[in-house]
């Protein structure tokens, strides 16, 4: 019976080695966009009591969004930055093409607080009128940060 118990803790041992081996690691998360993870967090909770936390899931919700825009047209992140965020897209007004947003193949992306915020304001304008809220953006970037 010893033996028994003994195979069944190595078939589990084995079966959790197998299953975790083909998990990506997450894309390592620069200062910058973790102080700004840090600081969203703590307005999008000052603004929304049931705030649990961000979601990669709320995050890709988000970058797929159609919105109707009052040009009349629809919009959401992905008709720039094309339907998977590891390709390049292309800029819907001038045609130029625009850089994977995925951080996980373009390393440079939710790198520079800098740049994180100007590239929110100018989007989020653009898709949905207004700017985004603590809470977008900190679910937006958890998307983009577990591709």
């Amino acid at each position: 019976m010893n033996w028994l118990n003994g195979t069944r803790r190595l078939t589990v041992s084995l079966l959790l080695v197998l299953l975790t081996s083909g998990l990506q690691a997450e894309t390592p998360v620069s200062p910058d966009a973790r102080k700004l993870l840090d600081g969203w967090a703590k307005v999008a909770q000052k603004d929304n009591p049931k705030f649990q936390g961000f979601s990669a899931e709320a995050g890709r919700r988000i970058y797929y969004a159609e919105r109707v825009h009052s040009e009349g047209d629809s919009r959401s992140c992905a008709t720039c930055h094309a339907e998977d965020p590891a390709q390049s897209g292309r800029n819907a007004s001038t045609g130029k093409v625009i850089d994977p947003l995925s951080p996980a193949v373009n390393p440079e992306r939710f790198t520079k607080a800098k740049d994180i915020n100007k590239w929110f304001k100018r989007n989020c304008k653009w898709v949905l009128e207004r700017e985004c809220t603590a809470e977008e953006k900190g679910h937006f970037t958890t998307y983009m940060l577990s591709l």
